[in-house]
């Protein structure tokens, strides 16, 4: 891709201590790049080789203060295309995610996300991803973990990701709700359900669902992530 040219979709991958599986990941996205999409990681701060070993795939590694939704928005910042796609380090896109994407929006929706599946060994995820699916498309509220997109007018209208250290997908969903409901691609997107895999199925499903009650009854995200962070 030439730098005069203004790249059809730019993806956005924050990564804190990801060494290693970010090489796989990124070159999962090769043929996006020659394609004309734009790879930007935007780094927190990892003590491994996350951003040497990320270098060679990406047109952008940019440093930034820790925090997934202060990466994403350094990334928003720093992007060139007029259509973002923010993307979990453990998240995979289908095939020609690009023009999937970019059908979506030019039929009038601004904003979007794919469904999901994820992949690891408890009996529980195909449930969760079952679940997962359902509820985004009934409350128009998505997770990033479904690879969500919109328009660069769309995220500066609602001011980007809230920097707020838990629910900043959610709270950001909420926000675009306002402009229009949400594209709900049925191609899904594969995430790693490793959280699900350490922590026992049940166990993750109950605890999500609480913080999530909490937030909407108007809990603080820092009391939220304090506790999610001690629970694991």
């Amino acid at each position: 891709m030439s730098k005069e040219s203004q790249p059809t979709l730019s993806i956005i991958i924050p990564t804190l201590n990801e060494a290693a599986t970010i090489e796989s990941q990124l070159s999962s996205l090769l043929g996006l790049w020659v394609c004309g999409c734009e790879i930007i990681v935007v780094d927190g701060g990892s003590t491994d080789d996350t951003p040497r070993l990320a270098a060679p795939y990406a047109n952008q590694v940019i440093a930034s203060r820790p925090g997934r939704a202060t990466q994403m928005n350094a990334g928003a910042r720093a992007s060139r295309s007029e259509r973002l796609l923010f993307l979990h380090a453990d998240t995979r896109l289908p095939r020609r995610a690009d023009k999937l994407v970019l059908a979506a929006l030019r039929n009038g929706q601004r904003w979007g996300r794919f469904d999901i599946r994820l992949e690891g060994h408890s009996s529980w995820l195909p449930v969760v991803s079952l679940a997962m699916n359902l509820r985004s498309r009934l409350t128009g509220i998505a997770t990033g973990d479904q690879a969500l997109f919109m328009t660069r007018d769309a995220f500066e209208a609602v001011g980007g990701f809230p920097e707020q250290p838990l629910m900043e997908d959610i709270e950001l969903c909420r926000r675009l709700k306002q402009l229009s409901p949400p594209a709900c691609l049925r191609e899904r997107v594969c995430s790693s359900g490793r959280r699900w895999d350490c922590q026992g199925g049940w166990r993750t499903i109950v605890q999500m669902w609480r913080l999530r009650y909490r937030y909407w009854r108007g809990t603080d995200s820092q009391t939220l992530a304090k506790e999610y962070h001690d629970v694991r």
